[in-house]
């Protein structure tokens, strides 16, 4: 088990290690000078100079990569070049919006996903098989954005049920935040939660059709208690693999959700450091996500491992 961990655990620096290379490369190589879009473009070439020196990026990019880099390691994430506050500060704000929704989000896809999954394995070839896989066949097919909108327009236009937009703030009460949460989380669950519902069947299938259900069944066990003694276990292995990718696409989908909806999260703050040509806070915000990601995958990994002692007996 520990050579096991020992090996994911070193390809997840290496993949952190990589990230922060391609993310600190694309953010040197795109077009706009960071002081020019702060001073605005009627700015005099001194001035522009001498703030591009004030922010240090006239040193070269190799310095200003291990600075960085350092940095992180200290837990110090610098200073925003737009808002002249630390960047820590933007994104512990961010973060408690983007890690609650994510989290809201991911539970009602894996509800979502098990209880469709499992009911339409269960019946399968019919009616409701059918039926079920039909809805999550169109649930797959609907950008996350445009049911954003359809949803501000019926519940929160119409009904009233829940808020249109914005976020009241943790100090306004708990249920206050969650009800606001609810919308943009049905936004990014609904795509999700079809795919693995789907995925989560076809696992299912697969399993009910091992010689090892069919002696089961054979020794009199109901459907039902072979399904949840025996089969479900066998059948996660490919579902958590999925929910860990998904996970990633949540933390994507964030940043167009959240702007639908105006949550100051990690997508609507990343998307105005990029408008704002603020690199420091785009770099900080994008290697999060990416070690978000990354720390998922290791999760899942240990999942495997727990789930399937085989992979810790070949320490793959």
């Amino acid at each position: 088990m520990s050579v096991f961990l020992a090996k994911r655990f070193i390809t997840l620096l290496a993949t952190l290690i990589g990230a922060s290379i391609v993310i600190f490369t694309v953010m040197e190589i795109l077009p706009g000078d960071p002081a020019l879009v702060i001073l605005g473009v009627d700015a005099t070439e001194s001035s522009v100079a001498a703030l591009t020196k004030e922010l240090g990026l006239d040193r070269p990019p190799l310095e200003r990569y291990f600075d960085w880099i350092g940095g992180l390691l200290q837990g110090e994430l610098g200073n925003s070049y737009a808002y002249k506050v630390p960047v820590s500060e933007l994104v512990q704000g961010a973060l408690q919006i983007t890690v609650p929704l994510a989290i809201l989000s991911m539970i009602l896809s894996v509800t979502i996903a098990l209880v469709i999954g499992l009911y339409a394995a269960a019946n399968h070839n019919k009616a409701s098989d059918v039926t079920l896989m039909g809805v999550s066949q169109l649930g797959i097919s609907v950008p996350n954005f445009w049911l954003a909108v359809l949803l501000i327009l019926y519940f929160a236009v119409n009904l009233k049920w829940f808020p249109p937009g914005g976020f009241p703030g943790w100090d306004q009460g708990f249920w206050k935040c969650i009800n606001a949460l609810i919308l943009p989380a049905v936004a990014l669950a609904t795509v999700q939660g079809a795919i693995l519902a789907r995925i989560t069947r076809s696992s299912v299938l697969e399993v009910f059709r091992e010689d090892f259900v069919r002696t089961a069944r054979a020794k009199g066990l109901s459907q039902r208690a072979t399904l949840w003694l025996h089969v479900l276990r066998n059948a996660m292995i490919p579902v958590i693999t999925v929910m860990g990718l998904q996970f990633a696409n949540l933390l994507a989908g964030t940043v167009v959700v959240e702007n639908v909806f105006y949550l100051p999260g990690l997508g609507s703050t990343v998307l105005k450091a990029i408008n704002n040509r603020d690199t420091i806070v785009v770099e900080n915000v994008v290697l999060m996500l990416a070690a978000m990601v990354v720390i998922t995958n290791f999760v899942v990994d240990i999942l495997y491992a727990v789930i399937d002692p085989r992979l810790k007996a070949h320490d793959i």
